[in-house]
């Protein structure tokens, strides 16, 4: 991968792999076990330029390519994926303003964003429509003076601590049934707008995840990003977001692979380390290829983005293949532990609980090879 970077993109990821290894991998086991939102990190990562990484200098952000922001996911991703996801929820919300936002919105809510000062959530998932975006039942009903939203969202990241809120609901519905969806900037202070109680998950216990009700929420007209037909801003928020994921997965796979190899250097069994046995050898070598191959495709798409090339397809890729590599390499790391990955004393056990979420959020590993194989039937291949 180093023939692919230059000198600034390595800069960055060496960055990021400083600080990862200093302030975020030593507390990662026990943010996990306490359900802790880590503030003060996410607020030192802010300080770095972390949160804003690709948000132009006129909002505030550090103006760097997809690919630095990609590679220092990874590093990030390397010392705790629930401080990554953090991370990429809020590139996600500061991609769709920088996109889809208006001058207003952007000097309002970009600059906080991009500088760190506050955090950003997207909802999107409810409690019945989750890859069935289009079945969500959060409304928002026109008024005199702009709208009133109603609906429940559901496993929003961030929520606790976001301070504002990128919300989609549909704006109207046809005789045939079919909706238009928009998105709408909803402040935390709003008044309506519930926010739950953080849910206890399997993995990624230090990202904060709740869920938000809206109840008659109102919002002034320049509260709609990107006009009434919002559902662009949805998916092209999303295609960003599978970048960001993509490379979390490759965060944790590295991780997975470095306690894997140590261990299997440290363990003796039969009178030899354990690494001396070729069964052993066949599971590093699966581990580091499949890892290879998902950080080539990760970068693909970002190099693509910075292109502005379609990477629409190339996005999902990576996704689906990043996803479903780390939960193959973190199950081999555990089963390479044998009875030791079993228990949180060791950092496999948390990492196998990470990665169970990746092939779920950000779009299931059937979304995306739906996305992948209507994309290609319909561009052709080659």
């Amino acid at each position: 991968m180093q023939f692919l970077l230059s000198e600034d993109q390595k800069m960055i990821r060496d960055m990021a792999r400083e600080f990862a290894s200093d302030k975020i991998a030593p507390f990662a086991m026990s943010w996990d076990q306490n359900h802790e939102f880590p503030m003060e990190t996410i607020r030192q990562m802010a300080e770095l330029g972390l949160l804003g990484m690709t948000v132009s200098e006129e909002f505030e952000g550090a103006g760097l390519d997809t690919v630095s922001y990609a590679l220092a996911v990874m590093e990030i991703a390397k010392g705790c994926s629930s401080v990554a996801v953090t991370m990429c929820v809020n590139h996600l919300v500061c991609s769709i303003l920088q996109d889809y936002g208006s001058q207003q919105q952007k000097d309002r809510y970009l600059k906080d964003l991009a500088s760190g000062r506050e955090i950003g959530s997207f909802c999107l998932t409810e409690p019945q429509a989750g890859s069935d975006a289009q079945n969500q039942k959060t409304r928002a009903t026109r008024t005199a003076t702009g709208w009133v939203l109603q609906g429940k969202k559901a496993w929003i990241t961030n929520g606790t601590y976001a301070s504002v809120f990128v919300v989609t609901a549909v704006t109207s519905e046809d005789a045939s049934g079919k909706k238009e969806i928009s998105a709408f900037l909803v402040p935390r202070n709003a008044k309506g707008l519930i926010l739950g109680k953080p849910e206890h998950k399997m993995g990624q216990c230090a990202s904060n995840t709740i869920e938000v009700t809206l109840e008659g929420v109102e919002l002034s007209e320049d509260a709609i990003i990107g006009g009434e037909n919002g559902f662009k801003v949805m998916m092209n928020g999303l295609n960003s977001g599978r970048v960001g994921i993509a490379s979390l997965c490759c965060g944790i796979a590295a991780s997975a692979i470095r306690e894997a190899v140590n261990y299997a250097n440290e363990r003796v069994a039969f009178g030899a380390p354990i690494a001396n046995l070729q069964a052993i050898q066949f599971k590093i070598a699966d581990m580091v290829t499949g890892l290879e191959a998902s950080e080539l495709l990760t970068l693909k798409a970002a190099w693509l983005k910075d292109s502005g090339k379609s990477y629409v397809e190339s996005a999902s890729m990576a996704k689906v293949f990043a996803s479903e590599m780390v939960n193959r390499v973190t199950a081999e790391a555990v089963q390479i532990h044998g009875g030791n990955g079993y228990v949180r004393e060791y950092l496999v056990e948390k990492l196998y609980r990470d990665a169970r979420i990746t092939t779920i959020y950000e779009g299931t590993s059937e979304i995306q090879r739906l996305v992948i194989g209507r994309g290609v039937l319909k561009k052709g291949f080659l």
